[in-house]
């Protein structure tokens, strides 16, 4: 610590010797930066404020049905980037400040400086107030510059949000038709497969092993019913080739003779059984009439047993004329070419249906790999059915949100407070400049002392020297400070203190005069 204040002792000193030096450079200083700052122009500063209301009655209602975008998010990132290189050029037209540009040198330096004059100041987001500020040495152009930058602040609010909306739906529509082209694709490669595999895959949602269950079955069932046939129709041709004989019965009892049909006495003995179930509905069975139809009835009934009786006498003699005659025998040439019609039909349906299982046996190698073909066709179907489902989704939800944005708002701009003429300027703050360039007049002038002191260093005692050389320093010769050098060193001094006093006092007479100045506008 002692040797921390023996060296700031020691530049102090050295700094005193070449004060004179610092007071002029002060003084030189001094009046040039009260000067700059009395210079300075004027800047003027116009604001406006704006409120952004994001509430709408119709977000909660809508809520689920349309995309309902960050309102709030928007209009944040809105105003941090408003003030952009194309606004501000858009900005410079609308405000004519490009008037007296004459190259591209000066306007870019009239962007550069546009676009540092800008401010957009927020409240806080729970407020969604807006502060517009412009500072320019002209007010009226101040005005007009914030006037044209609310109207890019609404506009570009409500424009980019159209041009996203318009963007979304064209970027949907064109997914749309991507995803309709492949369905239509998929679509068409599921038929052609179907189509080409109609025979072994089937329809209806039948597979493979449902189809040869089936027609096993089937085949097994037309095998049955052709052995059925088959056997009706052989037991048919025994009969006519006379395996077993048709041989009339003997006329022994009455079942015996009503077996055997003649026509002719058949109709009549029937005609008169008729006639007597008439009577006996009318009289009883000792009616004349009654007994009349019976006796009748037993005579035909006994002529019908001695005619079979003749016939039977007369058949092994006339049963090789008389056979093709027989209507049993015709009635049997009948069943047995039915029998023969339905033999060869089932054969015809036994033969399909063996085809049938040896198709779907023969298939059965290929059917692993066409259920993995239809299950890919089916995937691939499935999902882009399920993407183009979701686009319409979402192009109804789009559609309704811009309609919901073009009946409602997205948000609504009001302006609060709009910009106005400033009657008086902003900046520069002449009253705070003028002491801090005092100030500032005072450290150049000690900066410059202590430069000088360190370019022309002195010892101010033995200490010093010793450390600066390295050498032994045997003594020092004291100086003998007489009345007269007493009195030119007082008078230094007062003249130092004069010097620095004027010098305060000038900048504090130019910071009253400012005030009055600014009190009087």
């Amino acid at each position: 610590m002692e040797d921390i204040l023996r060296q700031l002792s020691t530049v102090l000193r050295g700094m005193w010797l070449y004060r004179w030096w610092g007071l002029v450079v002060a003084w030189i200083v001094g009046p040039i930066a009260g000067a700059a700052i009395y210079m300075l122009p004027d800047r003027y500063e116009s604001s406006a404020r704006v409120y952004v209301d994001t509430q709408s009655i119709l977000k909660p209602l809508m809520s689920g049905l349309a995309v309902q975008p960050n309102v709030d998010q928007q209009i944040s990132i809105l105003s941090r980037t408003l003030i952009s290189r194309p606004n501000v050029e858009k900005l410079i037209r609308m405000a004519d400040l490009d008037l007296t540009v004459k190259n591209k040198e000066q306007r870019e330096a009239l962007i550069a400086n546009v676009t540092k004059s800008l401010e957009i100041r927020d409240s806080g987001r729970e407020n969604n107030i807006f502060t517009l500020v412009y500072k320019d040495t002209d007010p009226e152009r101040a005005r007009r510059v914030v006037q044209s930058l609310v109207s890019i602040f609404v506009e570009s609010g409500l424009g980019d949000k159209r041009k996203d909306s318009d963007t979304a739906r064209k970027f949907i529509e064109d997914q749309i038709k991507v995803y309709e082209q492949k369905l239509e694709e998929a679509e068409s490669r599921l038929k052609e497969f179907k189509l080409r595999n109609l025979g072994t895959m089937g329809g209806g949602g039948q597979d493979y092993f449902g189809k040869m269950g089936e027609a096993t079955a089937q085949l097994s069932q037309a095998r049955l019913a052709l052995r059925e046939a088959e056997n009706s129709r052989d037991a048919l041709k025994r009969q006519m080739a006379g395996e077993d004989p048709i041989l009339l019965p003997e006329p022994t009892t009455s079942a015996a003779v009503a077996s055997v049909s003649i026509p002719e006495l058949d109709g009549r003995i029937e005609a008169q059984k008729k006639q007597l179930d008439a009577l006996l509905q009318k009289y009883t069975e000792q009616h004349p009439d009654v007994k009349g139809t019976r006796k009748v009835i037993e005579q035909l009934e006994s002529q019908k047993a001695q005619e079979i009786q003749a016939r039977r006498k007369a058949a092994p003699t006339a049963q090789a004329s008389s056979v093709n005659n027989n209507p049993v025998y015709q009635q049997m040439k009948m069943s047995l070419a039915e029998a023969e019609a339905n033999v060869a039909s089932l054969k015809a349906r036994v033969a399909e249906y063996e085809s049938r299982v040896q198709a779907l046996t023969a298939s059965s190698r290929m059917l692993p790999e066409l259920e993995t073909e239809l299950t890919q066709l089916n995937r691939d179907y499935n999902i882009n059915k399920q993407n183009y489902d979701a686009l319409i989704t979402r192009r109804e939800s789009a559609a309704m949100a811009v309609e919901m944005g073009a009946t409602s708002g997205v948000a609504d701009f009001r302006l609060i407070d709009p910009p106005t003429v400033p009657n008086k300027p902003t900046a520069p703050n002449r009253v705070l400049l003028m002491p801090l360039a005092g100030v500032a007049a005072l450290a150049v002038g000690a900066v410059v002392s202590f430069l000088i002191s360190q370019i022309r260093p002195t010892f101010a005692d033995t200490v010093s020297l010793r450390d600066l050389t390295g050498l032994p320093v045997l003594g020092a010769v004291s100086m003998i400070v007489d009345p007269e050098r007493i009195r030119k060193q007082r008078r230094d001094k007062l003249a130092l203190l004069a010097a620095v006093v004027g010098l305060v006092m000038l900048f504090v007479a130019m910071t009253v005069w400012l005030v009055l100045s600014r009190m009087g506008k």
